[in-house]
C-alpha cells in the first residue's frame, strides 16, 4: 500500500474552517469520540482536531489520540474526498486502547462518507 502523507493541506487552519464545519454538520457519535463532518469546495478531505485537556486531562495522551487519529485519518482519507472533519473527544476515551479507538474512528469515516455520497 503506497504511503501519502499528511500535508499541512489536509488540515483545517482557521477559526473560520472549524467554524463552517460546526455550523451546520453531520455527526457520527460513540462511546469515545465525537466526528462532525461536512463537505468542503475542495476535491481532498481534511482533518480539524479538537481534543479538550477538559476531556483528557494529561499532555501525552491528548497527544497519543491525535496521532492516532491523523494516522486513521491518512489511511482513510481517499474514502472522505470532499469532506471537513473534526474529530472531538469525549470522556473515557483516554482509557481506551490504540486498537479501540482506531478501529471507533474507521467506523466513523465510513459511517460519515456514507451519509455524504447519499446526499
Amino acid at each position: 500500500m503506497l504511503k501519502t502523507p499528511f500535508t499541512r493541506q489536509q488540515r483545517l487552519l482557521s477559526e473560520l474552517d472549524y467554524k463552517y464545519v460546526f455550523d451546520q454538520a453531520w455527526k457520527s457519535t460513540d462511546r469515545y469520540l465525537t466526528v462532525i463532518a461536512r463537505p468542503n469546495t475542495c476535491s481532498f478531505a481534511r482533518l480539524g482536531l479538537a481534543i479538550a485537556k477538559k476531556r483528557v486531562k494529561l499532555a501525552v495522551a491528548r497527544n497519543r489520540i491525535k496521532r492516532l487519529s491523523r494516522e486513521s485519518f491518512r489511511l482513510h482519507q481517499s474514502c472522505l474526498a470532499g469532506l471537513d472533519c473534526v474529530v472531538l473527544a469525549r470522556n473515557g476515551v483516554a482509557q481506551a486502547n490504540n486498537q479501540a479507538l482506531l478501529h471507533s474512528l474507521a467506523k466513523h469515516w465510513l459511517k460519515l462518507s456514507r451519509r455524504c455520497k447519499k446526499s
